[in-house]
């Protein structure tokens, strides 16, 4: 009885040593039923059967290995040999271009040596400053400095060299060399040593620059109307002012007007439409290359109107943009998002959703139940969170009852993929004027950003309270902007002073003035007392007769704004109303601002 039980289980074992597939499965299955009845002899043949047809499968699967094997080898060789054939002979690769060869001025020079070695010890090139076209005249260069020069050739200029090689043909070329100098007798070294080091110069620079661009600028010197009258070291400041401008754009004025004229696409014509009709007509939109500011006295608005900007241009003109700020921090600057977003009538068409929302009704969580909602509500309407009830048990009870809350989370979800445009924050302080440009050119780098709004425009932490120094910061802005083609928007700080918001100049910048001077355009914003109200006018058109009085609300929430463009490069400078919904951040410009001729009079004798 034992021998039988050890002779089942050895019989297990060595079926549980062959792998289950789909096509052995059945066949395993009789195995096993064969030893169940005790059919032990019927059992070791299917398992010896099963072992067969294993060992044959791993044989054809190692067979199927190495052809795959040798194949792969096959074919990397083939692609080794297409490879190699598809190489070329680096003699055959002419290391500059055209317009930097000259294998005569090399040849006159080496034969003037061979002619007469003495000549090394003034007109010689150190190891760096060699760059031969021909290796055969780099090779006789190293014979005049080690053997026909060798007590003439100063110390330093063998420094690094080896020996050269001497062959019959290298002999040879000697004397073809020196017999082509007998023959020349107006060839001067002067003049050849001084053409051959500029030369070397532009050789070198050559390749030294990856940059084909760059590269073509460097080799179009020696092309240049007055290049043999330059001396080395022009050629040295040419090249390097050709290194350091080239990032730069450069052209030729009077090139190709008709063009420009005829097809008007440029970026004088073709800024992006700001969401403000005059404003937008006066600038010619948001031009790349241009740098725009607005300035504003402290807790006015400045982050608010930035924003407005920035979603506009984001999720309707669907551009990439980035915000650089000091003042608000990311959660205010995303609340303030959320907020015009919702409420924006612009930005409504593209989320269809018509929602009034406040920012503080976002901020406190309150949305207002579905009709027939039996929910306990506030006295303003809105939905009680339960005591003890999860801010994420109430989220799911308000998606329940609740369409407002509903539609508010389709929106953020919308904002959400907007992906392609997506609108990027840093938040800094303290910065140095090098670290704000370093942040600015890494976003256009990794994301191709050329929309920059920075909030607020102050000077830098090495020269806090120095205003001219705000100057500094926004040439370089200014600099960036048109090297790269970049808009760039800041913000600035007015001084609340007495000045009526309508005639606010430049004087009441906060900063240094002088910063008006590198900027494209300027507007000078101030909220206009409610007392005021009745001194104030507006027109649809500037030259409209028909004048519109300020309405005055009983909500604190919504207020007059004057702007008076104060620079503007694309022309006219006019002084416009805006009415903001401060609950919204809802900006709506009303027209052209003017002062009643009664309060105009006051002015003038307050003056």
């Amino acid at each position: 009885m034992e021998t039988k039980d050890s002779n089942v289980s050895q019989l297990y074992d060595l079926l549980n040593h062959i792998p289950v597939t789909k096509n052995n499965a059945s066949k395993i299955q009789e195995i096993k039923d064969a030893i169940g009845n005790n059919d032990l002899a019927k059992a070791l043949d299917g398992i010896k059967e099963l072992n067969e047809a294993l060992k044959v499968k791993k044989t054809e699967m190692k067979k199927m290995q190495n052809k795959k094997k040798k194949d792969e080898q096959e074919a990397l060789e083939r692609e080794k040999r297409q490879f190699e054939a598809e190489q070329i002979n680096e003699d055959e690769v002419e290391r500059f271009p055209e317009e930097l060869q000259d294998l005569d001025l090399e040849e006159d020079y080496i034969g003037l040596l061979l002619y007469d070695p003495r000549y090394i010890v003034s007109y010689n090139f150190v190891y760096d400053e060699v760059c031969f076209q021909d290796d055969r005249m780099l090779n006789l260069y190293k014979s005049v400095i080690f053997v026909e020069g060798e007590k003439y050739a100063p110390e330093a200029v063998k420094s690094k060299f080896n020996f050269a090689k001497t062959t019959k043909e290298v002999y040879e070329l000697k004397k073809q060399l020196v017999t082509r100098i007998k023959l020349q007798r107006n060839v001067t070294m002067e003049k050849v040593y001084t053409d051959l080091k500029k030369l070397f110069v532009l050789r070198r620079w050559y390749l030294k620059i990856p940059i084909k661009a760059t590269q073509d600028k460097v080799v179009e010197i020696r092309n240049y109307e007055l290049y043999d009258k330059m001396s080395v070291e022009e050629v040295e400041s040419a090249v390097e002012q050709v290194t350091a401008t080239e990032k730069f754009k450069r052209s030729i004025l009077n090139r190709g007007l008709t063009e420009f004229l005829e097809q008007g696409e440029n970026n004088l014509t073709t800024g992006i439409p700001l969401p403000f009709e005059r404003l937008s007509r006066e600038f010619k939109g948001i031009r790349k290359g241009e740098t725009m500011a607005i300035a504003m006295p402290s807790n006015a608005g400045k982050s608010r109107f930035t924003i407005n900007l920035v979603a506009n241009l984001g999720f309707v003109h669907k551009k990439r943009t980035l915000v650089i700020s000091n003042e608000m921090s990311e959660e205010k600057m995303k609340l303030c998002l959320i907020t015009t977003v919702l409420n924006d009538p612009e930005l409504q068409k593209l989320h269809g959703k018509k929602l009034h929302k406040t920012e503080g009704e976002l901020l406190d969580f309150k949305f207002r139940p579905d009709e027939g909602s039996d929910v306990r509500t506030d006295e303003n309407g809105f939905i009680l969170q339960e005591e003890g009830e999860s801010r994420a048990d109430f989220v799911k009870r308000l998606a329940n009852i609740s369409q407002e809350f509903r539609d508010t989370i389709a929106v953020t979800d919308w904002i959400d993929k907007e992906i392609d445009n997506s609108i990027y924050f840093i938040n800094i302080t303290d910065n140095t004027n090098d670290e704000l440009l370093k942040v600015i050119m890494n976003y256009y780098y990794m994301k191709h950003i050329e929309y920059v709004f920075y909030d607020t425009l102050k000077t830098d932490t090495e020269h806090i309270g120095i205003g001219e120094e705000v100057k500094k910061t926004a040439t370089i802005l200014s600099n960036v902007a048109q090297n790269f083609n970049m808009f760039i928007f800041s913000t600035l700080q007015l001084t609340e002073t007495p000045t009526w918001p309508i005639n606010l100049t430049i004087n009441d910048l906060q900063a240094s003035r002088t910063v008006k001077e590198v900027l494209d355009t300027l507007c000078l914003v101030k909220q206009i007392n409610r007392e005021n109200f009745k001194d104030y006018e507006y027109t649809i058109e500037e030259m409209d007769k028909q004048a519109y009085d300020l309405i005055e609300y009983d909500d604190p929430d919504v207020r007059y704004y004057a702007c008076v463009v104060d620079k503007n490069r694309a022309g006219a400078k006019p002084k416009l109303l805006f009415r903001l919904n401060l609950a919204y951040n809802r900006w709506e410009e009303l027209g052209y601002l003017r002062l009643k001729q009664q309060a105009e009079d006051r002015e003038v004798v307050n003056e």
